[in-house]
């Protein structure tokens, strides 16, 4: 097998014609092979993998600079240098991540996982390389949806005015992770219709040159495009046409579904489980807003290229027609959007991931929060839970948004109080509101439901005392509600104090009629947040109490040892003193203080 004796590119460089053809062959299937194993991405690897080795075969890295978009594509990369046994070997399988990691190998150029970074990137690799006089190649790959985001347009309108090589891979498979949305797309299946000879051009129109192939997987024809493209002395702009799951029928008639997967059986080459399945979060966000828009002609329902989060497959996508829109990788767009549909009068429901409500904070604060307005926003995968790769993690949103004015921030910690809270903030015209969508799986609470007909204004912070004790409160924020709990049984059981155990469900503002009387009557009070510690919710809570001579303490992820990556949530909440065993002998010590 050729792919056993590639140690790094300069074996790929080696090879001809025919030995490229059957390297790809090698490294489609041990993709295959791996993702079946392991889980992955697996349209969009199987897409890239005549690109990855044309790109290996024409240039020279780590010497030439090869930066890839997201790097959800990097794993046919990842095996021509030097990581192969990662994915052959199932005992090496944490030897590599799924993402660009620098401390992997010098080949991977920066730590990454989001999207629309690469041009900005390559511009400035550029840049410091003609700073400091020296002479090496420079390419970003960019593609699978990436365009539609911002900074993407930002770097190609800079790189339009850069007089230095540059080489920019539009790796256009016609899919994000669903369908492309947006005018550019439409320019792009202009191109592609033309064979890159229409006259809307939008790279042309900011100034870099173009050149089109449409045989995407044909190892060969990218090789030719590449080898008269690389020396060029100014950017210039390779457009190849690429299918999104290439050489997997499952995968190529269904890319949406196979973009990411768990582990699967390779020989009914069936995923153990799919987006959308009954009783996720996503199942019973999709079910309810489907009903709020049948019922409500001013509901809309906003997304950033991730419909199944929210559970709109294609069928609900195509049922809800124009009051569901899928902006494209386009957060500050969604919620500045938002905006203006809530100021007036309709009621935006904007979906996304945790880790993405970083890009459009700014959007939050001035377009959102400034003007008061009323849209709603679910955060999804907003816990220690969630997604563990460094590049994914969710749980930096409430110290992040915990001093925004007027944002009403709500975190439910079962189904029945996320739709209650839900259906309020649709309806309510007074506030904008996020959601922490729990992070932990679903939840059935009907003891912490509102009583039937019963009308909950959520903005007012309302503690609920899910356990009356004494001593000590333990106070359980959203999904930590059931770990408050779990602590709380252990504290009765080792020290024999029954604590009580309160659901705060609102991280915005603090009750402090409630936390007086708390005060008031125990000894003890710690808090308990599923994200970062310093600057986080149950900080807020300490501050307004910190005058009682109470003994407290609020327990959080922090900071201080970086990012974590790929970890086991128990062992991420031992490390920062967050295990059950590790908060009793806190309190037993606060106890005998």
């Amino acid at each position: 097998m050729i792919l056993d004796r590639i140690a790094s590119p300069a074996d790929v460089q080696a090879l001809d014609a025919s030995g490229l053809v059957t390297l790809c062959s090698e490294l489609r299937h041990a993709i295959l092979a791996y993702c079946a194993r392991e889980g992955g991405h697996v349209a969009s690897n199987l897409a890239a993998v005549e690109l990855t080795v044309a790109l290996h075969h024409v240039f020279d890295a780590p010497r030439d600079r090869i930066v890839f978009d997201v790097s959800h594509q990097t794993y046919a990369h990842k095996m021509l240098t030097g990581r192969a046994a990662a994915f052959l070997d199932r005992d090496r399988a944490d030897e590599a991540s799924g993402f660009a990691n620098p401390r992997e190998s010098e080949y991977d150029l920066f730590s990454m996982g989001h999207t629309s970074t690469s041009v900005s990137l390559a511009c400035g690799i550029a840049m410091a390389r003609d700073l400091a006089h020296e002479t090496y190649r420079v390419v970003a790959v960019i593609g699978d949806g990436a365009l539609s985001g911002g900074l993407a347009f930002e770097g190609l309108d800079a790189a339009g005015e850069l007089d230095t090589g540059m080489v920019i891979v539009i790796n256009d498979n016609d899919q994000s992770i669903a369908e492309n949305h947006g005018g550019l797309y439409r320019r792009l299946a202009e191109l592609r219709a033309t064979n890159g000879q229409a006259a809307d051009n939008p790279f042309r129109a900011l100034g870099l040159d173009y050149r089109y192939v449409e045989r995407g997987n044909d190892v060969q024809a990218l090789v030719d495009a590449l080898e008269e493209l690389r020396d060029a002395a100014h950017p210039v702009v390779l457009h190849v046409h690429t299918r999104k799951g290439a050489g997997f029928a499952a995968a190529e008639e269904n890319p949406e579904r196979w973009h990411h997967v768990g582990p699967f059986d390779l020989d009914s080459m069936q995923p153990a489980g799919a987006h959308g399945a009954p009783n996720t979060y996503a199942e019973i966000t999709g079910a309810f807003l489907m009903d709020a828009i049948e019922r409500d002609p001013s509901v809309c329902v906003l997304n950033a290229a991730t419909p199944y989060i929210m559970g709109f497959d294609q069928q609900r996508r195509a049922k809800a027609g124009s009051r569901f829109v899928d902006v494209g990788i386009a957060e500050e767009h969604a919620v500045t959007c938002s905006a203006a549909l809530a100021l007036q009068g309709a009621s935006p429901v904007f979906g996304v991931y945790g880790v993405f409500l970083q890009r459009c904070y700014d959007q939050l604060w001035h377009d959102v929060c400034l003007n008061n307005a009323p849209a709603t926003i679910l955060d999804f995968g907003a816990s220690i839970f969630g997604t563990t790769a460094e590049t994914h993690l969710s749980f930096f949103d409430l110290s992040m948004l915990g001093n925004l004015p007027n944002l009403v921030t709500l975190a439910p910690t079962c189904q029945e109080e996320y739709l209650a809270m839900l259906g309020w903030a649709i309806e309510q015209r007074e506030h904008p509101v996020l959601i922490r969508v729990p992070g932990t799986g679903v939840a059935s609470r009907p003891d912490l439901a509102p009583a039937a007909g019963t009308a909950i204004d959520w903005s007012i912070p309302r503690y609920q005392t899910v356990r009356a004790g004494s001593e000590v409160a333990i106070m359980g924020l959203g999904d930590f509600l059931p770990y408050a709990e779990r602590i709380a049984d252990a504290v009765e059981a080792e020290l024999g104090v029954a604590p009580t155990v309160v659901n705060p469900r609102l991280a915005s503002s603090v009750d402090r009629a409630a936390l007086a009387r708390l005060t008031s009557t125990h000894r003890v009070l710690i808090t308990l947040e599923d994200g970062v510690v310093e600057g986080g919710w149950g900080q807020q809570v300490i501050a307004v109490a910190a005058r009682t001579g109470l003994r407290m303490k609020c327990y959080g992820i922090s900071k201080a040892p970086g990012f974590p990556d790929r970890y086991a949530p128990e062992e991420l909440l031992a490390q920062h003193g967050m295990s059950i065993a590790q908060i009793v002998a806190d309190v037993r010590d606060m106890l005998r203080a």
